[in-house]
């Protein structure tokens, strides 16, 4: 059991969540990818590339490289979706994709954050229209996610307005530092992938949760402590009702980007091995 007792005449503290592999068992977007294709927002072909990226991201992941290729990638797929239709197919889904692959580890934590008085923040390289009701769920009191440039007709642009990832993620820790007045010393930080070891490094309490290889080695070189979670289940069934309903998005926005660009790294990956 960890010891986050806080005492509360101290300054204000948080905990800062990675999603994916930290807080759930898989990829937020890529779980979408079928409420997606039934929406009429992909094709079934791009389904079944979800389905091999999800597993070569529950594999291993990728790598920084990578990333900044989705990245590029990021804003042809998702140019043209209209943003109330990807919110009304996460909201029609949500509970039955994502309440059973919460980790009961994971929401422990976030009772325990809670308990000892401070915020819950979820720090995401997915887009809001995903990470938000998934904040929501959880009971996190503030999103940060990446967004993208939404148009006068309601239909993403194709143009990523924030990027929430490597360096990016730590910018907006200290900016929530400095706007909620957060001691960072004394906050708490989760992530699975070596692409966040800048959040990581930002904060005095990190932890390394189901690590990928890279950060399995840095946890190891720098003393920082490593959690196992692997036991999924149902959120409505293991967390009371949110202590704080109202959910503060701090950055958000992209759900379309994040799928689209796994989408691409599955084909390239496809492609290298043929």
């Amino acid at each position: 059991m960890l010891n986050l007792v806080e005492n509360h005449s101290s300054p204000r503290t948080a905990a800062f969540f990675d999603l994916d592999k930290t807080v759930i068992a898989k990829s937020s977007t890529l779980t979408f990818s079928k409420s997606f294709y039934q929406g009429g927002l992909i094709n079934r072909r791009a389904v079944l590339r979800t389905a091999y990226a999800q597993f070569v991201f529950l594999a291993g992941g990728a790598d920084h490289d990578q990333m900044e290729r989705m990245r590029a990638y990021l804003s042809s797929l998702c140019r043209g979706w209209n943003v109330e239709q990807v919110k009304e197919i996460v909201a029609e889904t949500l509970h039955d994709l994502i309440d059973p692959i919460i980790y009961d580890e994971a929401a422990s934590l976030i009772e325990e954050h809670h308990t000892a008085g401070r915020d819950v923040v979820i720090v995401s390289t997915s887009g809001a229209e995903v990470v938000e009701p998934i904040g929501e769920l959880l009971g996190a009191d503030r999103v940060v996610a990446t967004r993208m440039v939404v148009g006068d007709d309601g239909c993403f642009t194709g143009e990523v307005e924030y990027y929430a990832y490597g360096p990016t993620k730590a910018e907006a820790i200290q900016e929530l530092a400095e706007s909620e007045g957060y001691d960072l010393e004394r906050c708490f930080a989760y992530s699975d992938s070596a692409t966040d070891v800048p959040m990581l490094q930002s904060v005095g309490h990190p932890y390394a949760v189901n690590p990928d290889r890279a950060l399995r080695r840095e946890a190891l070189a720098r003393g920082w402590p490593i959690l196992d979670f692997h036991r999924p289940v149902r959120l409505k069934q293991r967390l009371p009702a949110p202590r704080r309903p109202a959910l503060v998005a701090a950055a958000a926005v992209g759900a379309a980007a994040a799928t689209a660009g796994l989408v691409w790294f599955a084909s390239r990956r496809r492609a290298a091995a043929s």
